[in-house]
């Protein structure tokens, strides 16, 4: 019974323990875990056990004499040795498991992870796809300050809208920032966690092995909602998660479309208060509060505030673009035309503001740092289509090209610089664009800028040498066990002629096999 109790397994069932997690490199950390706990144990009760028996049976009072010595090369020898061997025990297996945590090679998938105040943002480099997560557990479960109880869901402040959905078997990249203060993107049964600060990018990655829902939360204290900004990741199989992102490209497809026809619209003040109403209590609720009245001074009252009862096109445009140097973000992203109009004209008249206005949504496009074109027809449907069938043609495209064998003999033909600019950038979008971007503006300081670079615009050799070998102590890691010879000359050539860089050089590769390790 009792070896049950002490059962690793029984603590974990007991919540009482880490959990093993989904993932290879979670079960080592609680493999790590449970053999440092084991070893401070009997550590302990050898130490303690030795300090009690000494205690008892050579007290005083059994007339005891105490030893006369004062030092013992041997015993200090000894309690010298043990430590460090035990330290060696430990640190070996725990720095081969850092050293995995931090091994971000080969990945499948790049994941941005941003972290704001509160909620995560998401984009996925490889699918052109992003969006808000955003929690979703009923505010009364919570802001009960009346002191009614609410009975409490079974995910209670671990719910959002959207799950972060990622493939089962596949090593996910997550690159994690964050656009005001310091956030934490933890998630235990991966066994990662990872701070997400303002003007840096770092990173982190999983592996997931079986499928299913996984949650966890921001680690970092952020604010006053720092409790209320989950993470929820779905992992998917890998068909499924195919069909995800078809669904994700097609509902975006639809967006843009409704919010084309959204620009025409006219909505009566009953449908404009009612949407505002929503779209308030669920993302603006938690700073300005339900009643209107704020949480002054980082959160200003709204009730019978002239930012929001005169000037209409001031009221839009701090909704749209946020204030800089203030807790006010902006929601030009995150919502679309007829919420933004909605919550406009709520914020304008409720409270008592009662200001009698409303604000359209082609009031709010028309304000919009990329205002939305108003005709809709099935020339603009037909666009859409298209656009789509491109995209999955690269998408397929860039595909083949992760899929060739990293074993690929060298093609060692000279290439016109046709040939290798446009298989340069097949390789460019497969390997190189999630951190240095599609435009090469890269995302500094962590990704520098390949547009205009001096790396890649002037010494061949050394920019050979980088995409070869990468550069030690940065995110630049080597191509040279990933990409073939001409895949690297190909890129290289891409790389130095791409966005105005205009070198009009050729690498051959015939310059990458001449160049030694």
């Amino acid at each position: 019974m009792l070896g049950s109790l002490f059962s690793s397994a029984a603590w974990a069932d007991m919540q009482l323990n880490m959990t093993k997690g989904v993932t290879d490199i979670s079960q080592e950390v609680f493999g790590l875990h449970m053999l440092v706990m084991w070893i401070c144990t009997v550590i302990g009760i050898v130490v303690f056990g030795a300090m009690f028996w000494s205690m008892i049976f050579h007290r005083k009072s059994k007339g005891v004499k105490p030893a006369t010595f004062h030092e013992s090369t041997k015993v200090e020898i000894l309690w010298t040795a043990i430590p460090i061997l035990i330290l060696i025990g430990m640190a070996w297996p725990a720095t081969k498991t850092l050293i995995a945590m931090e091994n971000n090679d080969n990945s499948d998938i790049t994941i941005q992870v941003t972290g704001s105040q509160w909620k995560w943002h998401y984009k996925y480099f490889d699918s052109d796809i992003e969006f808000y997560s955003v929690l979703t557990t009923p505010r009364d479960q919570f802001d009960n300050r009346d002191g009614s109880y609410v009975t409490k869901g079974e995910n209670y402040l671990l719910e959002v809208d959207k799950h972060l959905v990622i493939p089962v078997n596949k090593k996910v990249r997550f690159l994690i920032t964050s656009d005001d203060v310091i956030h934490s993107w933890w998630v235990p049964d991966f066994a990662v966690k990872q701070d997400a600060n303002p003007g840096f990018i770092n990173e982190a990655w999983t592996k997931v092995n079986e499928p299913g829902i996984y949650r966890g939360q921001c680690a970092e204290l952020c604010g006053k909602d720092h409790g209320y900004m989950p993470v929820v990741v779905e992992v998917k199989s890998e068909q499924d998660y195919a069909l995800w992102i078809d669904e994700q490209k097609m509902a975006l497809e639809q967006a843009k479309l409704a919010e084309q026809e959204s620009v025409g619209a006219t909505m009566s003040m009953e449908e404009l208060m009612t949407l505002g109403s929503e779209t308030y209590t669920a993302y603006c609720a938690a700073c300005h509060q339900p009643n209107g009245m704020g949480l002054p001074p980082a959160f200003p009252a709204l009730k019978g505030s002239p930012m929001v009862t005169q000037d209409k096109a001031a009221h839009i445009d701090i909704v749209l673009n946020g204030k800089a140097g203030t807790s006010m973000a902006g929601f030009g992203k995150q919502l679309n035309l007829k919420q933004l109009a909605a919550v406009i004209t709520y914020e304008r008249n409720a409270w008592g503001n009662d200001t009698g206005e409303m604000v359209q949504p082609a009031d709010v496009n028309a304000l919009s740092p990329a205002p939305q074109s108003a005709a809709v027809n099935a020339k603009d449907a037909s666009d859409a289509a298209a656009t789509e069938q491109a995209t999955n043609d690269k998408i397929e495209t860039v595909a083949l090209v992760q899929e060739k064998s990293e074993s690929a003999a060298s093609v060692s033909e000279p290439a016109t610089m046709e040939q290798l600019m446009s298989e340069g950038e097949q390789v460019y979008i497969a390997k190189c664009a999630a951190c240095h971007q599609a435009n090469g503006a890269g995302l500094p300081p962590a990704f520098p800028a390949l547009k205009g670079s001096a790396m890649v615009t002037e010494d061949i050799p050394a920019h050979i040498e980088m995409v070869k070998n990468g550069k030690p102590g940065t995110a630049m890691l080597g191509f040279k066990d990933q990409l073939n010879a001409r895949e690297m000359a190909a890129v290289i050539t891409y790389e130095r002629n791409a966005w105005g860089n205009d070198t009009g050089e050729l690498v051959q590769a015939s310059d990458i096999d001449a160049k030694k390790e």
